[in-house]
């Protein structure tokens, strides 16, 4: 029993991280309509900017996690203006051919300015571990579970309430009827594209703290999986993306555990179709009906 929910936390916690890369994703494939595959590699590059602010400057962590923040978000507006601004207009595939060359192209410049040898993150504070009935527990695992929740109710609220939240609503429903009504459709993609490379910074900070290692790819596979969670949720459903990372990790935890760690990744994705096939929205998405 102890076993069981040993792994059940360990679950939660890869779960967690998955489904605060997966807000970032969320985020913008529901106001843009755009899959921005490069959402990866800009939390790589927030991870190198936290080690190089602190290991190599040797500023406090405070400032290293304002400064991943900052250069996460200005890196989403940077990307959005070169590379999916101009293809507003063009065929989806041509969207996704860019955002695949984005992310090698980041992964590359990350090879060439910090080598391919991994970096070992920085310690950002010290956080105990708990021992319940002979449970360990980590306390990152906690605060991670914490902010991610914290997040999703923030951006829901933020989509909702706000004015920016719901011009963003209304370019997501209709571009040139929310450029009609005045909202200026370029800015408001921008700021979501913002928005959700600074949910990137945060998914840079706790992925440090919670694996260490960071390399040139290290964005790739969860953001891969992140973007899997997504979906699993239902794409564009900010709850959905929280409840789909969470289940993400812990069906590929207690697959490693009890099955295989060489069939895990097969499982996910294997579970993946088959709740598209009985649910092509995911578990939260609704069905949008198109009006001609």
């Amino acid at each position: 029993m102890l076993h069981f929910i040993q792994t059940l936390i360990s679950g939660l916690s890869l779960g967690s991280i998955y489904a605060l890369i997966a807000l970032g994703y969320t985020m913008v494939y529901g106001i843009a309509k755009m899959l921005n595959f490069a959402h990866g590699d800009v939390i790589m590059i927030g991870a190198y900017a936290g080690i190089v602010t602190v290991m190599s400057l040797g500023l406090p962590p405070v400032i290293a996690i304002i400064l991943s923040i900052v250069i996460c978000a200005l890196l989403g507006m940077l990307i959005e203006f070169l590379a999916y601004k101009p293809l507003r207009s063009a065929p989806s595939l041509s969207v996704l051919i860019t955002a695949i060359g984005v992310s090698y192209f980041l992964q590359n410049i990350a090879l060439l300015i910090f080598g391919s040898q991994q970096r070992a993150y920085p310690t950002m504070a010290d956080f105990p571990t708990y021992n319940i009935g002979g449970i360990q527990i980590d306390g990152i695992t906690i605060l991670t579970l914490a902010v991610t929740a914290v997040i999703m109710i923030a951006l829901t609220l933020f989509i909702n309430k706000t004015k920016l939240g719901k011009a963003m609503r209304a370019v997501s429903e209709d571009k040139a009827a929310a450029s009609l009504m005045g909202i200026s459709v370029n800015r408001t993609i921008t700021m979501t594209f913002a928005i959700g490379s600074a949910l990137a910074a945060f998914a840079s900070i706790f992925y440090g703290m919670t694996y260490v290692y960071i390399k040139p790819t290290t964005g790739a596979m969860p953001g891969i999986k992140a973007f899997t969670a997504a979906v699993f949720g239902g794409i564009g459903s900010i709850p959905g993306a929280m409840l789909g990372g969470i289940l993400l990790g812990l069906i590929e935890q207690f697959s490693k555990t009890y099955i295989s760690t060489l069939w895990a990744d097969a499982i996910v994705f294997g579970v993946l179709v088959v709740v598209l096939v009985v649910k092509p929205t995911g578990l939260l998405g609704k069905q949008m009906s198109e009006k001609v």
